[in-house]
């Protein structure tokens, strides 16, 4: 049978082999830096209220960087969008789920060109739509890629 270990001494275990104390273990950064860290994207609070959300929305670099992020050489290379349309459709997709209803975290389905290569027909993507709590404890939204914590 298999040794049982009480709780108390797992995290002595932690605190002494890897000095890694309780706190830092519980800490992770705020909103605001991970927004100014890049991790997050702010999105403009007058898009995010136009695609029908009332708190304040952020996406995740890597979802961000696949369903929004579109450059002038990517419409040369691939076809005509812009970063405010790939906006706008991941803002009111996701809207457009939670007003079907969810607790705290959904999964919302939308199609989007890829980009970085030659593709010119949208492809189904799913992203991952979060309510929690800010910084100041208040509501706010984040958007992230399925895979993503």
């Amino acid at each position: 049978m298999g040794e049982h270990v009480k709780d108390t001494e797992i995290v002595s275990r932690i605190d002494t082999d890897l000095s890694v104390s309780k706190d830092a273990m519980r800490s992770s950064p705020s909103r605001a830096q991970a927004i100014a860290d890049g991790e997050l994207v702010a999105v403009e609070p007058g898009i995010a209220a136009e695609a029908g959300w009332n708190a304040p929305v952020a996406i995740s670099r890597a979802a961000w960087d696949d369903c929004v992020a579109w450059s002038d050489e990517d419409t040369a290379r691939q076809v005509p969008q812009d970063e405010t349309g790939r906006l706008w459709d991941v803002l009111y997709m996701t809207a457009a789920r939670a007003r079907r209803g969810f607790d705290t975290d959904m999964y919302a389905e939308l199609y989007r060109v890829p980009r970085g290569g030659r593709a010119r027909k949208a492809r189904l993507v799913r992203v991952r739509c979060s309510i929690g709590f800010g910084d100041e404890r208040e509501p706010v939204i984040t958007i992230r890629q399925a895979d993503e914590a």
